[in-house]
């Protein structure tokens, strides 16, 4: 049985410097679908200089950070000493634990011949006993996302988070999650079973697609009933196209969310505020780390 459509809508500007962002999640109908509370969507565009400035050095707590480039550059840092670039088809993932300050920069791919930006920014929620612990973090390269081409040149599926078949990703589960990029070919189709009483969505970031015999516009999000069924999606467009399906079983604590941190009540996010303020995040040492990371 295909699942059914609960709700679609579109995303509201959310603009840092010269990147054009839609704010995808939360939105008006959905504050999480599984353990994934917020997703932005960097468009498309092409780079005409380079960006010197990320987003600047800013706090964490109780979420991690999962940055998925498509196109580009991607520079992290942290107050934990962590430092690496991930380049077109890369993950930058962190765990942000009791405290953690970071900051991003992205670029046209040093490595291509393309100056085009692309990427998402997701925060999954973290059980609370995660929530308490140490940050942790890892960078993923392109080349070793779990990857599995479709039968008969229809596309391919990579698995940024969670499983599909004998793909595993990397990425720590904390509880059942999946993030799925499917790109399917002209004229293809592709189906993927959904477990009952899991939390669906699909984004579609560039073109509009055919899910479960309903017709989306680009830059749609879309969420599907919590029954087990089947998420058809079909490509009637004259070139690729592209679908984030992510999802996972429905958070069991109560979620309190305020600017950057997500913890399980306002005591909580004060602490977290209190404890940035106290400076117990500790603090990022730009040439310091690329110094040690050898990339000066």
């Amino acid at each position: 049985m295909k699942k059914k459509s609960s709700f679609s809508t579109k995303g509201q500007r959310a603009d840092i410097g010269d990147m054009e962002i839609y704010r995808i999640l939360a939105n008006r109908y959905a504050d999480a679908v599984g353990p994934f509370v917020f997703l932005d969507h960097i468009v498309p565009k092409i780079q005409t200089g380079i960006q010197q400035k990320g987003t600047g050095a800013h706090p964490h707590r109780g979420i991690a950070t999962l940055s998925y480039i498509l196109q580009g550059e991607d520079e992290h840092f942290d107050s934990a000493g962590n430092y690496a670039k991930v380049h077109s088809g890369g993950v930058q993932w962190m765990n942000a634990g009791n405290g953690i300050v970071h900051d991003e920069t992205l670029n046209y791919d040093s490595q291509g011949d393309s100056k085009l930006i692309h990427a998402f920014q997701f925060w999954i929620n973290l059980p609370p006993d995660v929530k308490a612990g140490n940050p942790a973090y890892m960078a993923i390269e392109g080349r070793d996302v779990p990857f599995k081409l479709l039968p008969d040149g229809k596309g391919w599926i990579k698995v940024i988070a969670g499983s599909f078949e004998k793909l595993k990703s990397v990425i720590p589960d904390y509880s059942v999650q999946f993030l799925y990029h499917v790109r399917l070919e002209p004229g293809a189709r592709f189906s993927l079973e959904i477990a009952d009483k899991l939390e669906t969505a699909v984004y579609l970031p560039t073109l509009p697609g055919l899910i479960n015999d309903e017709r989306f516009a680009a830059g749609e999000f879309i969420e599907y009933d919590r029954n087990a069924g089947i998420l058809e999606m079909v490509n009637e467009e004259a070139q690729a196209c592209d679908y984030l399906v992510f999802g996972g079983e429905t958070y069991a604590e109560p979620i309190v969310a305020e600017g950057p941190f997500v913890m399980n009540s306002e005591l909580e996010i004060a602490d977290a505020y209190r404890d940035f303020y106290n400076g117990d995040y500790g603090k990022i040492h730009y040439d310091e780390q690329r110094s040690a990371a050898g990339k000066v």
